[in-house]
């Protein structure tokens, strides 16, 4: 019940932010920019590719938004565990669930929070679907932030605001136990 709740709750915010959207394209500034690293659009099914290349000892995924405050809030300690573990193979994969229309906000909130690094940006308008793929128990609240293993394995799943202390324990365990 909770789940449908919070499906509801995800699939409500986002289309009442979204609406009057085209649903069926990105825009051209969805694209990689000159003014700031790479905002690319992602279905839940290529996010979870790209965790599953073998490319990081430690992948985290973090979905946020622009309107979400507790997103906000646990950005700079997600960036500054970014730049801590970068060289011991750990990244970090920010997806914003903000629609087409916020796009040039979601790029300025990047560019003050010094993101580096490519970013995302969910496109599947099925809210449910997205949900269920990256999570089948994630309600669809934001933020919500997963750690996945080398082998792309869901080792945490984190619904609600975190911390540096709390990400970083979360990190070291994956490190620490690879399995």
């Amino acid at each position: 019940m909770q789940r449908a709740i919070g499906a509801i709750s995800l699939t409500l915010v986002l289309g009442l932010a979204g609406a009057g959207r085209s649903a069926q394209t990105r825009p051209s500034s969805a694209r990689p920019q000159r003014d700031g690293a790479p905002i690319l659009p992602i279905t839940a099914a290529k996010l979870l590719e790209r965790v599953r290349d073998g490319k990081a000892r430690v992948t985290i995924v973090n979905l946020w938004a622009t309107f979400c405050q507790p997103c906000v809030e646990e950005f700079p300690d997600l960036v500054r565990l970014e730049k801590t573990y970068r060289d011991r193979g750990v990244r970090v994969f920010f997806v914003s669930v903000d629609f087409d229309s916020e796009l040039p906000a979601v790029r300025r909130f990047l560019r003050q929070q010094g993101v580096d690094f490519p970013t995302f940006l969910k496109a599947e308008d099925d809210d449910t679907a997205f949900i269920n793929t990256l999570h089948p128990e994630w309600s669809g609240a934001l933020p919500a932030t997963f750690v996945y293993d080398a082998q792309g394995r869901l080792r945490h799943f984190h619904e609600g605001k975190g911390d540096f202390a709390l990400f970083e324990r979360l990190i070291q365990d994956v490190l620490k136990n690879p399995m």
